[in-house]
This record gives structure tokens, C-alpha cells and sequence, in this order.
């Protein structure tokens, strides 16, 4: 899949399918969407495209309006959202920066500017409740119009349902909000995982005979937090088990180099002799989170901090026997 930050580049095609959201997640409603989407692409001939922005609209409006609280809860993080979206096919994915300018669009001017001078679009295709340009509002029916008079077709898809629960970001987000890693799952048609690189941190793992493979985010509210039952993918041709804390880790002091700050902590279980005590750093590794043990807990020393994790290490281990 060939990325882009904006449209305004000579590589792109000159004509293509689309399909246009934030995609957090890419649930299986998207994956639905983006097949057909796939389907339709093949059909004329042309190459299948996403737009998708960075950042979210609401974190952008949150900023603007500054309400943190408004943002929303990230189900992924940009590279995983790319990730993604490659493993269902897409052919080109254009990343828009949301900001002042691209929210002012009026919904004429993104039609014409961007659907049809960008990207030459001979189909479009959009979920059930899609809206667009500034204060939301363009419609299906003004694209439609817009499709008709233009000569590119246009076609709305409906909600995507699984057992009777539609399938959506929210939805996912408020199964990660419980803990519910197996509805999770259901909802994304696999296990959920973040990756990324291994940094260093403050090495405290070390000291507490626990070390840590870690990940960190920039400018992150995740949809789930806690302990989590995982398995470790990259570090070895097989997924090893594990247990990780993603959060804030409130039993740090907020100075700490981490502290207040989003992390991805992850513990093998059984680390490969083959890697060395330093093998783990500067790896890209994918983390899925299988069970979620419990929420982060703050822990008044170091020593019950260390009773904390054998803990978590030993219902962790039990877990993974039961399957």
C-alpha cells in the first residue's frame, strides 16, 4: 500500500475508488467496506484509495475547544491503522492533517477540490451516517448529487452487524473501556495488538527482577488500560507469552522519565536465551492483548510493587495453562 500525507503528490493515480474515515480500529465493519470498496476498484480498473486523518477530527476540535475530555478514546495508533488497512488491500492511503484550514472546507469546495481535481474519484463509497465539510454539512445525498452531475458514482453502506450488536469504533471502544478483550476480538475479527519500536526507559525492571520490553506513545488517550494477559510477536519466530501494563503507571514518581506518560510495558514470561539481556531494544514488535488481568493499581513501595507483578506474572502463567 503506497502512503501520502496529503493528495497533492505526481505519484498518485490519476483516478481511483474511494472510501473516506477516520478508521480507528479497522473493525470488521470496515473490513466489510473496505472489500467491497476493493470490488468496485477492480471492476473499473482503477486503483482502491482511503482517506483518513491525523489527527482524529474531535482530538482537533478538543484542542480547539479545549475540552480534553471531548477527544476520543484511541483504539490505534496511526502505524497500526496503516497496518491494517495495507493487510485488507487498499492499493493507496492518503493521511489528511485535520486542521483549521481542512475544517473550514465548505463541502462544494472538498468535492471539487478534492474529489474531483485531487484524486479524479470514478467511485466513492461511504458509510450509513457519513458527513462532511465545515460543521458537517455535506450528506449522502449532496454527494450523491454531486456524483450524478460529475459523472463518478456513488454508493452508501450499511451498518455491519455481528450477533445483533452493530459494529462500530465506539463499540470497540467501550468493549476495551470493560476490559472485554474476547468481545474485542469478536468486534475486530482478531485479537487486539499494538506495535511498535523497543525504547529504553528507566530500567527499574532490572531492579525489580522483571524485565520489560517497552513501547511508547506520543500524544495518546488509550481505549484500554490495565493489566493484560499477552503474547509477543517479533522478538522470536514464535508469539511468546506475556503480561503487560498499559497506562500511566501510577506507582511511579510523576517525575520519572515515563511518569504521566502513555507506556506499553510488556514482561515475557520465558525471555530467549538467544536475545541477551539487551536483545529486545530498537525491535518492532506487535503486543496482543489476549486477558485483562485487572486495572493499574498504585502500590506504596517498591517491594509490594514486586509482589504486584509475581502476581500478575503467576495468573498470567495459569491463563495461558487453561487454554
Amino acid at each position: 500500500m503506497r502512503i501520502y500525507r496529503g493528495f497533492h503528490h505526481s505519484q498518485l493515480a490519476s483516478a481511483c475508488a474511494l472510501t473516506i474515515g477516520n478508521f480507528d480500529g479497522v473493525h470488521r465493519g470496515h473490513q466489510a467496506m473496505l472489500a467491497l470498496l476493493n470490488s468496485e476498484a477492480r471492476h473499473r480498473g482503477v486503483p482502491s484509495c482511503v482517506i483518513t486523518f491525523e489527527p482524529h477530527p474531535r482530538d482537533f476540535f478538543a484542542a480547539q475547544l479545549q475540552k480534553p475530555e471531548i477527544a476520543p478514546a484511541r483504539i490505534a495508533t496511526l502505524r497500526d491503522k496503516l497496518l491494517e488497512l495495507s493487510e485488507c488491500g487498499v492499493d493507496q492511503c492518503i493521511v489528511l492533517p485535520f486542521n483549521q484550514t481542512f475544517a473550514s472546507l465548505s463541502p462544494q469546495t472538498f468535492i471539487e477540490d478534492v474529489l474531483r481535481k485531487g484524486l479524479g474519484v470514478k467511485y466513492v463509497l461511504v458509510g450509513d451516517d457519513f458527513r462532511f465539510g465545515a460543521k458537517r454539512a455535506g450528506d449522502y445525498a449532496m454527494l450523491d448529487a454531486a456524483g450524478a452531475a460529475h459523472g463518478f458514482d456513488v454508493a452508501r453502506m450499511n451498518s455491519y452487524e455481528v450477533r445483533g450488536l452493530r459494529v462500530s469504533s465506539s463499540a470497540v471502544r467501550d468493549a476495551m473501556g470493560r476490559g472485554a478483550m474476547q468481545e474485542v476480538s469478536q468486534l475486530l475479527g482478531r485479537p487486539y495488538a499494538i506495535s511498535g519500536h523497543v525504547v529504553h526507559g528507566r530500567k527499574l525492571g532490572r531492579e525489580l527482577n522483571c524485565r520489560t520490553l517497552n513501547l511508547r506513545f506520543t500524544h495518546w488517550k488509550p481505549a484500554a488500560s490495565g493489566i493484560f494477559v499477552v503474547q509477543v510477536h517479533g522478538l522470536t519466530d514464535q508469539a511468546l507469552p506475556g503480561v503487560a501494563n498499559l497506562g500511566i503507571r501510577p506507582s511511579l514518581d510523576p517525575n520519572d522519565v515515563n511518569g504521566g506518560r502513555v507506556l506499553l510495558e510488556t514482561h515475557c514470561l520465558d525471555w530467549p536465551n538467544s536475545l541477551g539481556l539487551d536483545g529486545g531494544y530498537g525491535k518492532l514488535i506487535r503486543v496482543e492483548l489476549l486477558h485483562k488481568l485487572h486495572d493499574e493499581l498504585k502500590y506504596d513501595s517498591l517491594e509490594s510493587l514486586q509482589q504486584g507483578i509475581a502476581q500478575d506474572c503467576t495468573d498470567a502463567r495459569q491463563w495461558f495453562e487453561q487454554l
